[in-house]
């Protein structure tokens, strides 16, 4: 039997899989089973932040997976408090929660803001406005928090207490807000909406309106953080501090890590026994997530990134099919004019490119180290296809 026949046969069939059978990698080129070379415009959906085969990376996680491959959050272990310092210190968030996804993160910063709501003001205020066509995961609380009408379906009944405002609608947000509100929930760019950036001005209103009732402003970058848009987060582009920040996909350069950061203010909110985590923050993990952000400390890379992402906006800009290019960074949507997106990632693929969508449009999520020359090649299909 081979991979993909071992595969139906024993897996739930919950994914729209490529007849692809993935099997060794480097960088921003991976081959397959059968030999064929693709370069990788996706990264595992915005998650192999260094490519693949980092070797630095993967010399941290195999020291640590032979010194202390987990231990529960029941005691102390170095490579969590290292990661958990670093973070912080990159950030200037003052505390952390570690999970082991983008969905724990936003569950624990759901649980947060509650919690800081009642911790002060009592029952009654536990709604959260969050945005219409905003995306925040798969488990039950967090899809009722998603504001997408089509993920709303087969569970019910869903938790409650969330309000669906429309993205950049100042006058509907504030229609929506009332005394039972504690918190905002966004994305900067909302990725599996359509990589569609919110405006400056809602934003600011946000922040503003946050500020004045103390409703605590959360910021899903689960997609758009840990450099992916040319800063650590992009909450740096609209110049606005949320007081909780979510994070995960890209931290862990490929191994399952979510982290939930809380500025000082309510960051004592959980207590123990409110919250928890069995894997979060394991050793192995945050061995290879202190890894992804050293490196992109380093000088000049966010700069690089940024850069990267100009490169691929300019020259899909430059294309008759592209109606417009949106997101920030390395996080790409192509609106097309004639072409169906799903037919362009068929098309890419023939051609040893891997590329993803979202809603009607082409994503890009390149790993954040791909070489020029890697981009240069992936682009030259992905234009190719475009063009035919």
């Amino acid at each position: 039997m081979d991979t993909i026949e071992q595969t139906n046969a024993h897996i739930m069939a919950i994914y729209g899989r490529s007849a692809v059978v993935l099997e060794h990698g480097s960088g921003a080129t991976y081959y397959a089973a059968d030999g064929k070379k693709y370069l990788d415009l996706g990264s595992g959906i915005g998650v192999t932040s260094l490519g693949c085969g980092d070797t630095d990376w993967a010399d941290a996680v195999c020291e640590q997976a032979r010194k202390l491959p987990h231990t529960s959050n029941l005691f102390y272990h170095q490579p969590q408090a290292e990661l958990a310092e670093l973070l912080c210190t990159m950030s200037g968030y003052s505390k952390i929660f570690f999970g082991n996804s983008g969905a724990e993160a936003n569950e624990c910063a759901i649980k947060l803001a509650r919690k800081y709501s009642f911790d002060k003001y009592g029952k009654g205020r536990g709604t959260i406005l969050t945005l219409e066509n905003s995306f925040h995961g798969r488990t039950l609380t967090t899809l009722a928090a998603t504001g997408q009408e089509v993920f709303h379906n087969y569970f019910f009944p869903f938790p409650e207490g969330f309000r669906y405002v429309k993205a950049n609608d100042i006058a509907d947000l504030h229609a929506k807000l009332d005394d039972t509100v504690c918190a905002v929930m966004v994305e900067f760019v909302q990725g599996e909406g359509g990589v569609m950036p919110l405006e400056q001005a809602f934003v600011d209103e946000v922040r503003k309106v946050c500020t004045e009732r103390d409703l605590l402003m959360i910021a899903d970058e689960v997609q758009t953080g840990i450099g992916r848009t040319g800063k650590l987060f992009a909450a740096e582009h609209f110049g606005v501090r949320p007081d909780v920040t979510t994070a995960a996909k890209g931290l862990g350069g490929g191994l399952p890590i979510g982290a939930c950061l809380a500025a000082e203010h309510c960051a004592d909110v959980l207590t123990a026994g409110t919250h928890g985590s069995t894997f979060g923050g394991n050793p192995i993990v945050c061995a290879g997530a202190q890894v992804v952000l050293r490196k992109l400390a380093g000088p000049g890379v966010l700069d690089a990134i940024a850069e990267k992402g100009q490169y691929l906006r300019d020259r899909l800009l430059a294309l008759d099919e592209v109606e417009a290019v949106s997101g920030l960074g390395m996080m790409i949507g192509i609106s097309l004019k004639t072409k169906k997106a799903p037919d362009v990632l068929k098309a890419c693929l023939d051609r040893g490119l891997l590329v993803l969508t979202a809603k009607e449009k082409v994503r890009l999520l390149p790993p954040l180290m791909i070489s020029q020359e890697e981009l240069q090649a992936g682009t030259d299909i992905l234009c190719d296809v475009l063009e035919g």
